[in-house]
């Protein structure tokens, strides 16, 4: 017979898992949209000062198809489960930037997309969890 505690150790390492593989998900969705963007952005005459709200569309739209798909299989606590994988995928990103930049800082911008990132994993948690 298995023992409650262990069933609950399974249970929450086999949500880590779903929740890593949204966030992951997540940043795979961004890259594909940010190279539409970046396409449409080199033969068309869409302008750059664009890049700051689109950049902010194609984050929220990756951790809502993530958090969504993370928590289709977890069936509680979707909140929580899908703000983890905003936090998840804006830690990494803001981590890769910022070495890639040199500049470990926050502005305006970074702060609405941590923002976004939560709220839109939290939204995509709450569809997942509910989704039937």
């Amino acid at each position: 017979m298995v023992n409650i505690s262990e069933n609950n150790i399974r249970e929450n390492g086999e949500n880590i898992k779903k929740i890593l593989k949204g966030s992951a998900f997540s940043i795979i969705i961004t890259l594909i949209g940010l190279l539409i963007y970046s396409i449409i952005l080199s033969y068309t005459s869409v302008a750059e000062s664009t890049m700051p709200t689109i950049i902010i569309i194609i984050t929220g739209i990756s951790i809502l198809i993530g958090s969504t798909i993370s928590t289709s299989n977890i069936k509680k606590n979707g909140i929580v489960n899908g703000m983890l994988v905003g936090l998840i995928y804006i830690t990494l990103i803001y981590l890769l930037s910022s070495i890639i930049t040199g500049k470990f800082s926050l502005n305006t911008n970074s702060m609405i997309m941590i923002i976004t990132s939560v709220l839109t994993g939290a939204l995509g948690g709450i569809i997942g969890v509910n989704k039937k």
